[in-house]
């Protein structure tokens, strides 16, 4: 990483208000060129907290935006920060209108040119699509990195967000939707700063705190039936009507941070524009190959016109491509996103369009290892799939419920173990199919997915599958993965198209073949229909080389990132009639030297120097980001996470910002409804100067409730001191899912 000080401008930083049509005034920061005249515009709008929680981030590229030639401003959203309003649901209309609203405001500004760009992580970039769709005016491009919960409207080219795009969480998420309630919720709650805060902040916290209720997620199309505890914050679970929904505001009845509402949000029919329009700004997609968002990226590449897209995948985690933990896989961010500013906000031939459509880091192991290569089309000519038919007799699909122990992290941010390890453990508990690979490497670009037939009685069991890539050694490592959950009346009931596509020749055979035609894929994560299932598998780009095996691996539990069966699973997979359909590219650029094409990453990584955010150090080594426990004469096994690591951070201005969360699940493997999910997440805000010292922390629960729902609880206490200004207590009955998971905090 180089830490550039020397730029062609230098810059001016200050804070400042942006009003809304209805009165409420969001908080921003904005770094502008000294002595530039008008400049293009950059804005980075989310709920990360821009004086604490982001100030890191921000302050490591929006100064070298700027130093550029860029107006570059970072908004806190609707009730967050120290900025007015309370939460809405996050991405949902009024976040949306806020954002339109900001973009106006931006390109009215006396130092900018009118042309605004947008840019974010996440939440925050699927919120810049949602802008985008349609864009107003001034709104020329935007870049999306990890544009991950995303909704979007059937059938509308480039509405950001599709059903089926992240499979797992739509499978009946447990770890996923535990660890995003606690954290959004916590999030939420943190109070303004009264540093930066206009007017009374205890009052605004108060008055946000009322308006929160955990962002649990229901089945599409059902309320929560939620009961509200009693206690010093009051009794209930709604959240204020703010009557601002067609002004730029909180939707009516809008909750938390991403309540169950009504707005369709991770539903396939949000507010993506009037109609569900497509986005209209160009857009710079960005993804990674080991978390959400990387469907999108390939789904947006396909159905935007070519002359206003261009996508880039990645081997980083959920985070900015520079800010990757492995070096090697960390690229020139900055340098690559001002060629794209450059482009079109101030229509310089800059070469973004020149070259390739995709770019994307093609995983492998061996001599060759990890590489850059390209396509100029996506779906590109030389990626066809092959059918690999499964071989062998009927088997039964007897997965122990602690399967699944070995996935790593559902949103890995790079810290330790939020990758899979070695998957041989979990491979040793699914069943398997492999494929030796021959002389020629097989490289697979795009999504991979297993049509499997099954029989037997298996009611709203998960099914995972797994591809993985074996070297001689045995060493498995995780390429893709998929699954889906099965309809209450078993894989041979009613639930959506039929998905087999019928026998495929001789079921022995290893093998591949040209794919048929077999059903499509619907719903989150593939179909079961009557005789069999499709699961899609997330995006792939991977070469598995000679002397390696292709392993597809099929388990009917994956804890915890999904809820076990209910009961008794009995399930057998025929091989008959069942396939791992690969998308295969027959002719890789990067065999031909495609590294040198004109738009291959920048390969060092530029920052502005960030603000010096000091973390004291402790005696105590820290605890192990990961743990997983057996307890043998229990018969249980324990994941335990640790997010953040309750360490301080001081920032310059003497703000103490401390974060600590621990997660646990628990199941037993003779009781498919012991599986517990339980986190604690605190966050402290201190000033040492001015004795402010403010405290939240949650405590939230998912556990099974019978068969069919899930038990959710949270409690939330909010401390002035030693003072309890807010404690409630939600409990709330949910649909075991399939359901999306709630937008997650970044």
């Amino acid at each position: 990483m180089r830490i550039r000080t020397d730029f062609p401008h230098e810059v001016l930083v200050e804070d400042a208000r942006v009003p809304l049509p209805d009165g409420i005034a969001l908080h921003a920061r904005i770094w502008r060129p000294v002595d530039a005249g008008p400049v293009p515009a950059v804005l980075e709008y989310a709920p990360d907290r821009l004086t604490d929680a982001s100030a890191v981030r921000d302050g490591e590229r929006h100064p070298w935006y700027a130093g550029h030639g860029y107006a570059c401003v970072r908004v806190d959203a609707r009730g967050h920060g120290s900025g007015g309003g309370v939460p809405g649901p996050g991405g949902g209309a009024g976040e949306v209108a806020d954002g339109r609203a900001v973009v106006g405001w931006l390109a009215a500004r006396p130092w900018c040119t009118g042309r605004v760009g947008m840019i974010g992580l996440g939440s925050a970039a699927a919120t810049a699509l949602r802008v985008a769709a349609p864009a107003p005016a001034p709104l020329r491009a935007v870049v999306a990195v990890c544009p991950s919960g995303a909704p979007g409207a059937p059938g509308a080219p480039g509405a950001p967000g599709a059903p089926g795009e992240e499979p797992l969480g739509g499978a009946g998420a447990a770890q996923g939707l535990l660890a995003e309630v606690s954290e959004g919720l916590a999030h939420a709650a943190r109070p303004p700063d009264p540093r930066h805060c206009e007017g009374d902040w205890r009052a605004l916290w108060e008055t946000r705190l009322e308006a929160l209720r955990p962002p649990w997620r229901t089945a599409p199309g059902t309320g929560p039936a939620g009961t509200g505890g009693t206690g010093t914050g009051g009794t209930g679970t709604g959240a204020a009507d703010t009557g601002a929904a067609d002004t730029g505001g909180t939707d009516a009845g809008g909750t938390g941070t991403g309540a169950a509402d009504t707005d369709g949000a991770d539903t396939g029919s949000a507010d993506t524009g009037a109609g569900g329009s497509p986005v209209t700004a160009a857009v710079l997609a960005v993804g990674s190959l080991h978390g959400p968002g990387s469907a999108t990226v390939l789904r947006l590449v396909e159905e935007l016109p070519a002359d206003r897209v261009r996508g880039l995948l990645g081997a980083w985690q959920h985070q900015y491509p520079d800010r990757a933990e492995d070096p090697a896989e960390a690229v020139g961010f900055l340098q690559e996103t001002l060629r794209w500013w450059d482009h079109w906000l101030r229509g310089r031939d800059t070469g973004v369009l020149t070259g390739p459509l995709l770019r994307w880091r093609l995983g492998g192991a061996g001599p060759e290892g990890a590489r850059w290569a390209a396509s100029e089309r996506w779906p590109s000519p030389r990626v066809a799939e092959v059918r690999w038919a499964l071989g062998g007799g009927p088997v039964a699909v007897a997965s122990p419920l602690h399967t699944g122990v070995d996935a790593g992290r559902h949103r890995p941010v790079g810290h330790a173990g939020d990758l899979p390890p070695d998957q041989r453990e979990e491979d040793a508990r699914s069943v398997c199919f492999e494929f030796p690979v021959g002389a020629e490497p097989v490289v697979v670009l795009g999504r991979p997915r297993v049509v499997l037939r099954l029989t037997g009685i298996a009611p709203g069991a998960p099914v995972a599958a797994r591809l993985c890539d074996v070297a001689p050694d045995g060493t498995s490592v995780l390429v893709a993965r998929g699954a889906l959950r099965l309809p209450a009346a078993g894989p041979g009931g009613p639930g959506g198209a039929h998905g087999d596509g019928g026998p495929d020749g001789d079921g022995g055979a290893h093998g591949p073949r040209r794919a048929g035609g077999e059903g499509g894929e619907g719903g989150e994560g593939g179909t079961a229909g009557p005789g069999g299932v499709v699961v899609a598998l997330t995006p792939a780009a991977h070469r598995f080389a000679p002397g390696h095996r292709v392993r597809l691996a099929v388990s009917g539990a994956y804890w915890p990132w999904l809820w076990p069966a209910p009961g008794p699973v009995d399930l057998v997979l025929d091989p008959a009639g069942s396939a791992l359909v690969l998308p295969m590219c027959g002719a890789p650029q990067a065999d031909r030297g495609d590294a040198a094409l004109p738009g291959t990453p920048a390969a060092e990584p530029e920052h502005a120097a960030p603000p010096l955010v000091s973390v004291p150090g402790t005696l105590d080594p820290p605890p192990s980001r990961l743990l997983v426990t057996r307890d043998v004469p229990a018969g249980t096994w324990t994941v335990e996470a640790v997010p953040h690591r309750g360490r301080p951070h001081v920032h310059p201005d003497g703000l103490e910002y401390t974060e600590e969360a621990r997660e646990s699940y628990t199941v037993e493997d003779s009781d498919p409804l012991s599986a517990r999910a339980r986190s604690v997440h605190t966050i402290r805000l201190h000033r040492p100067e001015t004795a402010w010292d403010v405290r939240v922390e949650v405590r939230s629960e998912l556990r099974c409730d019978g068969a069919g729902h899930l038990a959710a609880s949270a409690e939330l206490v909010c401390l002035d001191g030693r003072e309890a200004v807010f404690h409630r207590t939600w409990e709330e009955r949910l649909p075991r899912g399939p359901y999306p998971l709630p937008r997650p905090p970044d």
